[in-house]
């Protein structure tokens, strides 16, 4: 999918099937619906090799819900933005999802205690020791070796939206135009998939996209603005370490 995934597990007494079983998982998922890939079931579709109504269940399931998620959104988030005849792309939904059902796997094999990380998305489960949170880093979105935010989380999920590894690939829905107005925007919550989305549309929409954050529950954000200020819901701040 054009990124990494890295795994952080500190259980030594999870089944090491259910590793391989959760990076089987993310290929198989790599395989159907990368865009950088010819042969997936979405290159495919966009090609209009294949019907939608001809597809697996899995890139059947996925786009209901990115529909679902354009609904939720207001159209800020889109597999299908700016109108007919642009080229489906579930990425945005596909990369959180795919991140979840890995986690899943990982705990059904007795995984307790680990970091899934994929493109800077994050997964975090238990604690990596006793008292001890996990610390999450969100990247500086101008100066690469910097850290602009340190967050401390357990059982709970972070997605930044960006232009970190792909430039300027988000875009308002709505007028095809790149977003403006962030330079990031990181969502933390309790599932992936939702915040992977919640990031993207909060960060299409610029300097409304925290105050619209604050309006989705059980998620708090962190937007750094266009000209480099902080801006937070309430409930982030108390993820946040200032040491």
């Amino acid at each position: 999918m054009g990124t990494t995934f890295e795994l952080d597990l500190r259980d030594p007494d999870a089944d090491p099937g259910a590793v391989d079983a959760a990076f089987a998982w993310l290929h198989d998922v790599d395989a159907r619906f990368s865009t950088y890939r010819p042969d997936s079931e979405i290159s495919r579709l966009r090609r209009g090799e294949l019907d939608q109504r001809d597809a697996s269940t899995e890139v059947q399931v996925v786009l209901a819900e990115c529909d679902a998620m354009e609904r939720r959104t207001n159209g800020y988030f889109s597999a299908r933005p700016n109108g007919p005849g642009t080229p489906i792309d579930p990425s945005g939904y596909v990369k959180g999802w795919a991140l979840e059902r890995a986690s899943e796997i990982l705990a059904a094999g007795g995984a307790r205690t680990f970091s899934l990380n994929g493109g800077g998305d994050i997964v975090a489960r238990g604690r990596p020791a006793p008292g001890t949170d996990w610390r999450v880093g969100i990247r500086h979105p101008i100066v690469r070796d910097r850290i602009a935010v340190v967050i401390a989380v357990s059982d709970m999920a972070v997605a930044t939206s960006g232009a970190y590894e792909r430039g300027d690939h988000v875009r308002d829905p709505h007028s095809g135009a790149a977003a403006s107005g962030l330079l990031s925007m990181t969502v933390v919550g309790p599932s992936i998939t939702v915040a992977d989305v919640l990031a993207t549309a909060a960060f299409a929409m610029g300097r409304d996209g925290a105050a619209w954050l604050a309006t989705q529950s059980g998620y708090e954000g962190c937007a750094i603005t266009a000209d480099e200020r902080v801006v937070t819901t309430t409930g982030f701040e108390a993820l946040r370490v200032r040491d």
